[in-house]
């Protein structure tokens, strides 16, 4: 029934964006139903993204920035576009090309609601409940539940993880990855020999890419570094993008104001949330409304997909504790997983691809 050809382009600002792209870009391949070429904007980790290229063997050019970006685009005149976040010219494009919003992340923060003040032609959503609360927000935009397809290639078993050997971790033990974010972040209230604590089981610290990258979590740097030095530790690269891998691979995930606290919920394996966040002094006392502003509603919402913990002492209690029960929240999770992430039967990136050739 579909026959026709389609040309889509990914534009790929940052590069977190891959990991919501590929499972996409891999399932049109799959139908062959026409030609994809992502948009790389130039920037710090262009390094990285030419080894990624490589070895995904992805058709692709480079721009300089946005407007550089939008010539091309008005140039290509492609079927459609997908955007991971906002983008400036869309009314431009319009004139063109269909667009798309992929959000890169299912995370606590305001920004994913309100990422669709501008309209793409259509964004693909996460669930019922996020579909409709989009709706109510933004009631002439076009609203799609598809399912979270970052999570495809883990659902089908196209990815297996890290082989733990290779990263100097020890193959007998039980993994746990430590996922922060940047801002809210929990670690700096980690004590610099958490390793120890931890010594009975392997740790594999993916940050946020700003904490690696980013002058002002200098600080951050510091203390990831410092726990790198451990030998039952593996602190993820800036080339190591994709959390997916991870998550694979680990049995218990420690992590705050995450999007990947969802994601792991979502493969039914046992989350243990840090409330215990550093907040500027921007976001305390008086300004914690800031703090609120940031965080969406759903934020309250993980101590039902996630054991919470309010201090770094809990923390080590509920990690040994769930380690030993790891099904004991299997239930809850699944069903606020459910909720925030959509379907999870790994056919999200089918139904983005039936879409697009349907609405050819």
């Amino acid at each position: 029934m579909h026959n026709k050809n389609i040309s889509i382009l990914f534009d790929v600002q940052e590069l977190y964006y891959l990991p919501q792209y590929l499972p996409v870009y891999h399932e049109f391949l799959r139908r062959n139903k026409g030609n994809a070429t992502f948009v790389f904007h130039h920037g710090k980790f262009d390094k990285i993204m030419e080894d990624i290229i490589e070895l995904e063997n992805l058709n692709h050019i480079w721009v300089q920035n946005k407007f550089q970006a939008n010539e091309y685009y008005q140039n290509k005149k492609a079927d459609w576009i997908f955007f991971g976040n906002t983008f400036p010219f869309l009314d431009q494009i319009h004139q063109v090309s269909k667009s798309i919003q992929l959000g890169h992340g299912v995370g606590p923060k305001s920004s994913y609601y309100t990422k669709s003040d501008t309209p793409t032609t259509v964004r693909f959503v996460e669930g019922e409940y996020r579909r409709n609360r989009l709706r109510n927000m933004y009631p002439d935009n076009n609203f799609v539940n598809v399912g979270f397809c970052k999570l495809d290639p883990i659902l089908n078993g196209d990815i297996t993880g890290f082989d733990l050997k290779n990263l100097n971790l020890d193959s007998e033990k039980k993994t746990i990855v430590y996922a922060p974010t940047f801002y809210p972040s929990s670690i700096e209230r980690f004590p610099k020999n958490f390793p120890e604590d931890f010594e009975e089981f392997n740790i594999m610290i993916k940050p946020h890419y700003f904490s690696l990258s980013k002058e002002k979590y200098k600080k951050q740097r510091e203390l990831l570094e410092h726990w790198s030095q451990y030998n039952n530790v593996y602190l993820a690269k800036v080339s190591d993008y994709s959390l997916v891998p991870f998550m694979a691979t680990a049995d218990l995930l420690i992590s705050d104001a995450s999007s990947a606290i969802i994601e792991f919920a979502a493969l039914d394996k046992p989350v243990i949330w840090c409330n215990f966040l550093k907040l500027r002094w921007t976001y305390r006392g008086i300004f914690f409304y800031r703090f609120k502003k940031r965080m969406d509603k759903d934020y309250n919402e993980y101590s039902k997909i996630a054991v919470r913990s309010d201090s770094y002492e809990t923390l080590k209690n509920n990690v040994k504790e769930q380690m030993l029960n790891p099904k004991s929240l299997s239930k809850n999770r699944l069903h606020y997983a459910n909720k925030l992430a959509g379907s999870l039967d790994g056919r999200a990136s089918k139904r983005i691809i039936d879409y697009l050739l349907e609405k050819k």
